[in-house]
């Protein structure tokens, strides 16, 4: 089981084309960031991968079926998109009714709608606000919301699209604990972030993205220390590893126990 992208362009219908020929494989189980400026074609990439959009050119497979040859929701109910802004994905009145949604629109038995959504409130701590309209919460919780009607869908691949973005100390570590726990049940989790600390800390395999394209892909220690890979995709090194740089620590130092080890 796989999303595998084969030489894989979009164009939009004003003919700029967000990216071309990428060539990618996600197995399952992973855990994988894909970071890089905006532009760089991370959004159109995994939009891809769920079936939002569809490649001008090449192929897009997940589990081994081109995306081409089924709707977007049949993809969808496999690949789960978690927007960046979850305005764009809110609609229901109450944050029970945000959750329960997709699995009621399946047409599933209530045990089994009541099975699904249990685990997504705990894991997204939204017990106290299920009979609140998600538009009278705070925007860092309605993001678990939108993640929350997803992880109830049970898909075998999420993508997370900034989930950090006004996020504080809480929000990320329920977060580190909810991709923790996923992975543990064999989701693979995908996320596009600008926040480096939260790729280095909870993902294992960094794909960098600039031109349009892939333009380093491994283990996170090797992608931020690749020095004209991270120049050219314009990002910086997590916090730690800009540190070490600077104090020249050397063995491509990228977390705060390596660093402190070494002073």
């Amino acid at each position: 089981m796989a999303i595998e992208i084969k030489n894989a362009s979009f164009a939009y219908p004003n003919g700029f084309v967000a990216v071309e020929n990428v060539t990618m494989t996600i197995e399952a189980g992973e855990r994988v960031a894909i970071l890089g400026q905006n532009g760089a074609g991370k959004t159109t990439t995994v939009k891809m991968m769920n079936g939002l959009y569809r490649p001008s050119q090449g192929d897009v497979f997940v589990n081994g079926i081109n995306t081409k040859d089924q709707t977007a929701a049949k993809t969808a109910r496999i690949v789960g998109y978690v927007f960046q802004n979850p305005d764009d994905q809110i609609f229901n009145n109450t944050v029970r009714a945000e959750i329960e949604y997709m699995p009621r629109y399946f047409k599933l038995p209530e045990e089994e709608i009541q099975e699904r959504i249990a685990p997504a409130v705990e894991l997204c701590d939204l017990k106290k606000y299920l009979k609140k309209n998600p538009f009278d919460i705070p925007f860092p919780i309605r993001k678990f919301v939108a993640i929350a009607s997803v992880i109830a869908t049970q898909p075998k691949y999420i993508i997370l699209d900034e989930p950090t973005a006004g996020q504080d100390k809480h929000g990320t570590e329920l977060l580190s604990n909810m991709i923790n726990v996923l992975q543990s049940q064999g989701v693979t989790i995908i996320t596009i972030t600008h926040d480096m600390e939260f790729a280095a800390n909870n993902f294992h395999r960094i794909i960098l993205m600039a031109h349009k394209n892939v333009i380093a892909d491994g283990d996170a220690r090797e992608v931020f220390w690749n020095e004209p890979a991270v120049e050219d995709a314009r990002i910086k090194k997590p916090v730690i590893g800009e540190l070490a740089k600077r104090l020249a620590l050397g063995g491509k130092t990228l977390f705060i126990d390596e660093m402190v080890e070494k002073l």
